[in-house]
């Protein structure tokens, strides 16, 4: 096995999508809170956004366990940090819808979700350490993911061992 599997593959890129969206769907939303704009919609959209991460992340981990994974291309302290890294970032994709959830329900958020009501949409979050928390897992988050991503550029461009046809959907093996 050289590759991940079709299932791993998709799951991989769809996730990565959903974060991105997830992402742009939360800035909307607190950017509305701020303006007085905010509607409920925008919060269940996250929400949801959220769940399917969380969904696909804990699918993945089982399609890891079902389909195999490829071997490690070496045993180098870089690849033992590779390693690390992704036990880290399969760690805050789960974590940090959890730490959603939290949010939503100690603030006035799971209140106004649960009336249908963003006028109860609270203007800050003052006091809401799950609010905290998820803010600061979003950037843990977008680091892992940049040390992700030049890791990656480095196996394509600098070492140049095709890493990156494992996570392709055009078969080589």
């Amino acid at each position: 096995m050289t590759q991940y599997s079709k299932r791993m593959v998709i799951v991989h890129w769809l996730t990565l999508v959903l974060l991105i969206a997830a992402y742009f769907l939360g800035e909307i939303a607190h950017d509305a809170r701020h303006d007085g704009g905010a509607t409920i919609n925008d919060y269940l959209l996250h929400i949801m956004m959220g769940v399917s991460v969380l969904v696909l992340t804990l699918g993945r981990l089982m399609a890891r366990k079902i389909d195999g994974v490829p071997p490690a291309m070496g045993n180098t302290p870089m690849d033992k940090v590779a390693k690390g890294i992704h036990h880290l970032l399969y760690t805050v994709l789960i974590l940090l819808p959890f730490s959603g959830a939290m949010q939503v329900l100690t603030s006035d958020v799971g209140a106004a979700l649960w009336a249908d009501d963003a006028s109860m949409l609270p203007e800050k979050f003052s006091g809401v350490i799950a609010h905290e928390v998820h803010e600061i897992m979003v950037q843990v988050l977008m680091v892992i993911i940049v040390l992700h991503i030049l890791g990656a550029l480095k196996h394509q461009f600098i070492m140049k061992d095709g890493l990156m046809d494992r996570m392709s959907l055009k078969r080589k093996d």
